[in-house]
């Protein structure tokens, strides 16, 4: 049975002086789903995607691609024939015209779906007789996921894809990742834009400051993540609330608010013990536990 993993790290660190991009990341992410990789702006996502795909070089620690490490050259060379990326640049040959570009890049790849190229071309109504260097972000963007699809990679790495984008333009990219991961292709895609990650995302994963701060599934999100909050007639107990679930608790006045990623009802009656005069139970969107995960600790 093939591994489920299709990327895997293990206290992977990369350093720029004294200043940590990426701390003792441990990662895992799934085959088959479309997984968000979540983060303020300079969290380090992309250099994270960079030492994935041997752009740059881990200061510490491991990682696998496709079961292939990513510290040795011959490896990571042979994960990256399966793994297609499309980088927030968008780096192509701007002198080159549409149908040029996709002329020279079919022809390094014999799995290369001709019809497949031909349909988004059509669809994306990319104009082929056109510099690269003419087009807009949106329509570059478009090519470079044209060039991606038309491999059928087992994995497609996007990083900050709709950087740039119309609300329209971001429409049909969302579009088109959901339909390359119905037809097989694992999708792992870098964001700050909540809502892009919400739309598509299997899974979830925040990072902040370069650690890994909460990862879990759209769906473990809606049945299990709550916000509660106790409402005390004196100084709330915080020391006394430790209990499997509990993520976080921030204190105001009297009040406890805390968030839980399971066991709530448990941790409600806890409270409740604990002579709390009120206990508000809420469930937390994506927004919610983001902007929890990444704010400092009160």
């Amino acid at each position: 049975m093939p591994d489920p993993r299709v990327i895997e790290t293990h206290q992977l660190t990369k350093r720029f002086g004294q200043f940590a991009a990426v701390d003792a990341l441990d990662l895992a992410v799934r085959a088959d789903h479309i997984t968000g990789f979540l983060g303020r702006n300079g969290a380090g996502k992309s250099t994270t995607i960079k030492m994935l795909l041997s752009m740059t070089h881990p200061t510490s620690g491991t990682g696998t691609l496709l079961g292939e490490r990513i510290d040795d050259p011959k490896q990571n060379c042979e994960a990256r024939r399966n793994v297609a990326y499309v980088g927030e640049d968008k780096q192509l040959y701007g002198y080159m015209t549409v149908e040029e570009l996709i002329r020279f890049t079919r022809s390094f790849y014999a799995d290369w779906r001709p019809e497949v190229a031909k349909r988004l071309l059509s669809e994306y109504q990319l104009p082929p007789q056109r510099k690269v260097r003419a087009l807009s972000k949106g329509m570059r963007t478009k090519l470079a996921l044209l060039l991606a699809l038309a491999r059928k990679p087992q994995l497609l790495i996007l990083d900050e894809p709709s950087e740039g984008l119309d609300p329209v333009a971001i429409e049909e990219l969302l579009q088109t990742l959901v339909g390359a991961a119905s037809e097989g292709t694992t999708i792992f895609f870098s964001s700050h834009q909540i809502a892009e990650v919400e739309r598509i995302a299997d899974r979830v994963c925040i990072l902040d400051h370069g650690t890994l701060v909460e990862e879990f599934s759209l769906d473990e999100l809606r049945e299990n993540y709550r916000r509660i909050t106790f409402g005390f007639s004196a100084k709330p107990p915080v020391d006394e609330l430790r209990m499997p679930g509990i993520r976080r608790i921030r204190r105001a006045d009297r009040q406890l608010s805390v968030l839980v990623s399971g066991n709530a009802d448990a941790i409600a009656a806890e409270g409740r013990s604990m002579d709390a005069v009120s206990v508000d139970v809420v469930p937390m969107s994506l927004r919610e536990v983001f902007l929890e995960s990444v704010q400092a600790e009160a």
